[in-house]
């Protein structure tokens, strides 16, 4: 595993100059087994990179994340695509103790990291990448033109208030640049590129009142949140390099789980309370709401499977590719001995499925080798990313 050792600089905006041209939002074109899907996963103690090609129907493990001790595992961080990269950003480390019943375990925090992984999915190497230029966790992080923007999160173990510091990435340069700060202080929020734009939509958000406004004592400043800050968006221009609030995109007081984009829309199945809320939702802009996409509707995934219906969903996140939704989706069920497995699905939702001619939703059980044949719990800790694999 290489080492870069790279510098940083300010630069307040960029454009379409990337190494990954376009207006690089997290979607990929390609149905065919060019196409892999990625997300990071915890087996026990140890963090795991895990991969599903949906040409192939495989599911695989890549291995572990480098860089983490043993005995503990990584929270909070970021899984983003640029070009045949992927990129494993910032976190929080904690300690994991197992407890005394069978698959239970004790989480200690220990420090908010820094540090930027990138493997390469070609080579199937690892490498370390210049590190943030401000240690963050439960950030907002998306690819934008040929970049990757980072916006709020904590960067404290101590009090929940977030950050309005933003950077950008170059891979080129490696190296990060900051980005002028957002109007709210945020984390728990989701990243999206969407218009050429990057979007940091919801999260648990404070706004600053200064000497300014009306009954403050000159000289003081007071974080106000309110139901106002939580449901909003602040979009971030690339080109002009300024961002611009946008009130009640979320229209939500809970912060959203996934944002994706596919054919100039904005696709979302829940919230961080309830990753699936029975349908999926697409986002209008000009109406700046939130509507239920026809044929979506569907009370609990695990109806598109054969599962007993005493199984219950660990985990769910969704990929965009070309106009497909797909959503990696793991559930507990009865083993021998009193104990339980978990079994890993696929469900598939396409987005221009004709209306009655056709079924929206499919569902498919991945093929996975003898030594990825899951026989205890696992726990989700990234939302996935897709890799378009070039010819």
């Amino acid at each position: 595993m290489g080492s870069l050792h790279c510098n940083v600089a300010a630069s307040p905006s960029f454009s379409s100059t990337g190494s990954s041209g376009g207006s690089g939002g997290d979607n990929v074109v390609s149905r065919d087994g060019s196409v892999r899907i990625y997300a990071c996963f915890a087996h026990g103690s140890n963090n795991s990179l895990e991969c599903y090609e949906p040409g192939a129907n495989t599911w695989r493990r890549v291995g572990a994340l480098p860089g983490v001790p043993d005995g503990h595992i990584l929270k909070g961080f970021a899984v983003v695509a640029l070009g045949e990269s992927v990129y494993v950003i910032g976190g929080r480390l904690c300690k994991r103790e197992r407890g005394a019943a069978a698959g239970v375990y004790h989480d200690s925090d220990v420090s908010v990291r820094a540090d930027v992984l990138r493997y390469d999915v070609r080579r199937g190497e690892w490498q370390h990448c210049a590190p943030l230029l401000l240690p963050r966790f439960d950030f907002a992080c998306a690819p934008c033109w040929g970049r990757i923007c980072v916006a709020g999160g904590q960067c404290s173990l101590s009090g929940a208030r977030g950050t309005a510091a933003a950077e950008v990435y170059d891979e080129e340069k490696c190296q990060w640049s900051a980005l002028p700060d957002m109007s709210t202080l945020r984390y728990k929020c989701v990243g999206v590129t969407w218009q050429g734009s990057f979007h940091v939509v919801g999260g648990f958000a404070e706004s600053t009142l200064t000497a300014g406004d009306a009954l403050l004592t000159p000289g003081t400043t007071v974080l106000q949140s309110s139901a106002l800050e939580r449901s909003s968006a602040e979009v971030f221009h690339c080109s002009r390099g300024t961002w611009e609030i946008l009130p009640g995109m979320w229209q939500l007081d809970v912060p959203p789980n996934q944002i994706v984009a596919v054919a100039n829309r904005l696709f979302s199945s829940g919230d961080c309370l309830n990753c699936w809320k029975g349908h999926v939702e697409v986002y209008d802009g000009e109406l700046n709401i939130w509507s239920i996409w026809d044929h979506s509707a569907l009370p609990d995934l695990s109806l598109l499977a054969n599962l007993p219906s005493s199984a219950q969903r660990l985990y769910l996140t969704m990929a965009a590719v070309g106009t497909q939704l797909y959503f990696l989706a793991g559930y507990q069920v009865p083993s021998s001995n009193d104990s339980f497995r978990t079994v890993s699905l696929v469900h598939s939702f396409d987005t221009n499925a004709p209306p009655g001619l056709e079924p929206a939703w499919s569902s498919f059980q991945p093929k996975m080798e003898p030594d990825d044949i899951e026989d205890e719990s696992k726990e989700l800790f990234s939302q996935c990313c897709s890799v378009q694999l070039s010819s």
